[in-house]
């Protein structure tokens, strides 16, 4: 039976990716600073002995990462990058020899989709720098380590638990506020939604025994506009809030359609099912 670690465990995806492994009956162990039930580290000075805290786990999935919502800081680069590479390291060094760990869309930069793995990384913003570099050197690291990596490239989670600064809890704040309307872009834009069960299942189905992907997008593959999207969440809630279109700018860190293609997903999936 696979063992797995999760940091970030207490997080939006990380409480989801929990519940989905244990649906599965695949014995997992949180840790980081806020890990209730699990090991209590802080990735920043682990313990020497974290490996055999967590079990010496078959693979560690790593979710974990500070510095959000702020996408430009260049906190991203300064601080998070080597502090996630000192922590993976480490775990390597222990005798850890796979690893899943959390990538994101924002690599692409401002490439139009729909967007593959074999895509150059563009990145425009401090986050999705950091997350470049952090995966570039994890890649070497596996030349010479024998490390077994796979970077999950996520796209647009949506779901329960989410960061309220995001679109669905911010319609669902002003639903519950009472609000009438809901002021936001024009909505035209295409973007890759995954619902945040979905992200989990797939992030599981990833770290499953003899998986070393490299670059994986986690996503749905079907564009759909922010508009039709935020429509369909107040028409299936059965919400009453009309939406006020270009009310509020276009990202300027976004393109104006950006999607993934989940071609490589699928074959992986499938080929553990």
């Amino acid at each position: 039976m696979t063992r797995v670690a999760v940091t970030g465990a207490s997080g939006f995806i990380g409480r989801h990716l929990l519940r989905e492994l244990q649906a599965r009956g695949v014995p997992a162990i949180a840790a980081g600073r806020n890990a209730d039930g699990g090991i209590q580290a802080d990735l920043r000075s682990p313990p020497p002995d974290l490996h055999e805290q967590l079990g010496r786990p078959d693979v560690l999935v790593h979710l974990a990462w500070g510095g959000l919502p702020n996408y430009q800081s260049m906190h991203h680069v300064e601080d998070e990058v080597p502090a996630h590479y000192a922590f993976i390291r480490s775990l390597v060094a222990a005798g850890l020899r796979r690893v899943v760990v959390a990538g994101t869309c924002y690599e692409y930069g401002m490439q139009y989709g729909p967007l593959h793995e074999a895509l150059e990384a563009r990145p425009v913003t401090a986050y999705g720098a950091g997350k470049d570099i952090l995966r570039r050197m994890l890649e070497q690291l596996a030349r010479t380590s024998g490390l077994e990596l796979t970077w999950a490239r996520l796209f647009y989670p949506w779901g329960e638990g989410q960061a309220p600064n995001a679109l669905y809890p911010q319609l669902k704040a002003a639903v519950e506020r009472g609000d009438r309307e809901f002021a936001m872009s024009g909505g035209e834009q295409m973007r890759d939604y995954l619902p945040v069960a979905d992200v989990a299942r797939c992030i599981a189905g990833l770290a499953q025994p003899g998986r070393a992907c490299g670059i994986v997008n986690v996503c749905s593959g079907r564009p759909v506009s922010v508009r039709s999207l935020v429509e369909g969440w107040i028409r299936d809630n059965g919400w009453s809030i009309q939406p006020v279109f270009g009310r509020m700018p276009y990202p300027a860190h976004e393109p104006m359609a950006f999607w993934g293609d989940d071609t490589k997903l699928r074959r992986v999936l499938d080929q553990g099912a």
